[in-house]
């Protein structure tokens, strides 16, 4: 385009202007391994397949230790959640980074994608998620392939990487509500899902907030919210680094 108007009309741009039978979306930031097309293409061979994802792993990983955490926090996103939802032929968000479209069903949620709003506004945030959402709103799967590697950039500072999750987060709760409707026609599994990652961070915010007003208060150590917490993650982790086999996640 002529400038910068931001991805979403991007996308539609290219993707009217395309003429396979599937389109392929990448960030700027990210590289493809070698058979990424040839191992997501095979997954949209099942013409109910709407969309399918790769698996997203940091290129930057070893520059910094957040770079390092946000690349096990990208493995136990694809490899536990979306692994997980694809079970079931509904994978929340396929991620922005790569993932494959048909773009028989693009071209008729388009005008949906074109024109969405946000507090009557158009939306410039979440198009991977939307989009998504859109797909299984029209009756098709959305899956993930775990072996078609994709290396993004990721921030390797905090401020940067704290706007993100805050964008990032707008969009899941916002697409969380669009999507109830959707959920009694999925698994029950999937609801369940959903719920957990809406109320999990709030349940863990809330944990949080009141253990430092129990420290102000009363000047006591709030030892049960601090152990509940800590268990917590510690079996997380122990179990990606039980699955993954990679000791990094302990």
């Amino acid at each position: 385009l002529d400038k910068n108007v931001g991805k979403r009309k991007a996308q539609i741009a290219a993707i009217r202007r395309s003429s396979g039978d599937l389109v392929l979306n990448v960030d700027s930031d990210t590289t493809l391994a070698s058979d990424v097309v040839t191992k997501l293409a095979l997954k949209m061979q099942h013409p109910a397949v709407g969309a399918a994802m790769g698996q997203l792993v940091a290129s930057n990983r070893s520059d910094t230790w957040l770079t390092r955490l946000i690349d096990m926090e990208y493995w136990l996103a694809c490899n536990e959640e979306r692994a997980a939802q694809a079970r079931f032929g509904a994978v929340m968000c396929c991620c922005g980074p790569c993932a494959m479209y048909r773009r028989s069903a693009l071209l008729l949620l388009l005008d949906q994608y074109e024109t969405q709003l946000f507090r009557g506004k158009p939306s410039d945030f979440g198009e991977d998620r939307h989009l998504t959402i859109l797909m299984l709103k029209a009756g098709l799967r959305t899956e993930y392939v775990p072996d078609a590697i994709a290396a993004t950039v990721v921030p390797d500072r905090l401020g940067p990487y704290l706007r993100q999750q805050l964008r990032w987060a707008r969009s899941t709760f916002r697409d969380t509500l669009l999507a109830l409707r959707l959920l009694p026609s999925l698994d029950r599994y999937l609801t369940l899902d959903v719920v957990g990652q809406n109320l999990g961070p709030l349940l863990l915010a809330l944990s949080v907030l009141a253990g430092l007003a129990q420290l102000a208060l009363t000047a006591t150590v709030p030892w049960s919210a601090v152990l509940m917490i800590a268990s917590m993650t510690i079996i997380r982790c122990s179990v990606a680094a039980f699955r993954a086999r990679q000791l990094r996640f302990l």
